[in-house]
């Protein structure tokens, strides 16, 4: 229950930042950033997946293709007393994986293709496990608006960048009474990303323990999901991944590590 509280009071303040930052630029602002926070939380929750499979260029393999992997998600969801989730395949020699949908009914497991080739029976059963947790503890939601505000949040200087090439008002720019706002945006421009960041891995971090916890008792092999991670951290230094701020909480490895540097 703590950790559910702790996500939404999260995630409200990721739409606080995203409305703050309008309201420092003018009243103008402060309206169009206000309909962009619920606009995102709306379009998070009906399109998160699609969004972050497209974003991935993920797709869905059929059992004859993929028959390994969709026997050992067929057989987890069983233990896990879930709807079997659909599954797609990424083609990155970056081994990783992740978990995202609406709800239950329509979750999604997605993996890389060097997560397929480095890790054996027993790592790999821990991994979709731990993703299954995921879908069980019906967080996956929550981590893809996370996500998707993070990214929005993120890319704000950008919108007012164009707003101002396409007619932006002098007055909102700059305030009702023409001082301090140029200097709250700048402000705001350097500190909402970092906030937003920050803020969601904190959203991350607290859905990856109890992930952690359920795809244990899923799989019912802790050593099996501490062995895979293990691997899949070394493998992160040796192979970049596909670097996407806004999406990369969502993995179970972070995919921004990077190779080593020597």
């Amino acid at each position: 229950m703590t950790n559910q509280v702790t996500t939404i009071l999260l995630l409200g303040v990721l739409s606080a930042v995203l409305v703050a930052f309008g309201g420092m630029l003018g009243p103008g602002y402060l309206y169009f950033f206000t309909g962009l926070a619920v606009l995102v939380n709306l379009g998070a929750h009906l399109f998160s997946d699609r969004i972050v499979l497209a974003m991935h260029q993920a797709r869905e393999v059929a059992p004859e293709d993929a028959p390994r992997l969709h026997a050992v998600v067929e057989e987890l969801a069983v233990i896990a007393e879930l709807p079997k989730p659909r599954v797609f395949l990424i083609e990155d020699p970056h081994a990783n994986a992740f978990a995202t949908g609406r709800s239950p009914s329509r979750g999604v497991v997605a993996v890389t293709t060097g997560i397929l080739g480095l890790l054996n029976e027993r790592e790999l059963r821990g991994v979709l496990g731990h993703e299954l947790g995921h879908i069980k503890n019906r967080d996956i939601l929550i981590s893809s608006i996370g996500a998707a505000l993070a990214m929005a949040i993120t890319h704000t200087p950008n919108v007012i960048q164009l707003s101002a090439l396409f007619g932006g008002s002098h007055r909102q720019q700059e305030g009702e009474d023409g001082t301090g706002a140029p200097a709250g945006g700048l402000l705001m421009a350097l500190v909402a990303p970092l906030a937003a960041t920050l803020v969601q891995l904190g959203i991350s971090r607290s859905r990856e323990y109890l992930a952690d916890e359920a795809g244990a008792r899923i799989a019912g092999d802790p050593e099996g999901l501490a062995s895979a991670r293990e691997k899949l951290a070394r493998n992160a230094e040796r192979v970049p991944g596909d670097a996407r701020p806004a999406t990369a909480s969502l993995f179970i490895v972070n995919p921004l590590a990077g190779p080593a540097v020597c």
